[in-house]
């Protein structure tokens, strides 16, 4: 049985992660990547103490995001209250988590048709 969840077509889906970098959509991409429901982009972040609101912005900045899942690579972070009501000002909310599990989490809610978008730091 297939399991796998359906998204339309033209989503970005993310199929691997791993060997510092991952499979979106048939492409690979190594380091950290920043993935929207329409593309997918290559972000400067190797680790949490990288991350602002300011690497942030192309996904805060996007009309389609209410939801950002942040991968912190093998555990997630504590972020600090004044971060999160960075993100919220702009109409985005956070939830960090592990890369795995922002990355599974990214796909079933993309095609559940949720406005999502994941912020995810490459593993090994």
């Amino acid at each position: 049985m297939d399991v796998t969840p359906l998204v339309p077509q033209g989503r970005q889906v993310i199929e691997a992660y791993g060997d510092n970098g991952f499979r979106i959509s048939g492409v690979r991409y190594d380091g950290s990547v920043l993935v929207l429901p329409d593309r997918t982009l290559n972000w400067a972040v190797a680790t949490s103490e990288d991350i602002t609101a300011e690497s942030l912005v192309p996904v805060t900045d996007h009309e389609e995001t209410e939801l950002l899942l942040l991968g912190f690579g093998k555990r997630p972070v504590m972020l600090s209250q004044a971060f999160r009501d960075t993100l919220r000002s702009k109409g985005v909310s956070l939830e960090p988590m592990d890369t795995g599990a922002a990355s599974r989490t990214y796909n079933v809610l993309l095609a559940e048709g949720r406005r999502v978008a994941a912020a995810l730091i490459a593993v090994e």
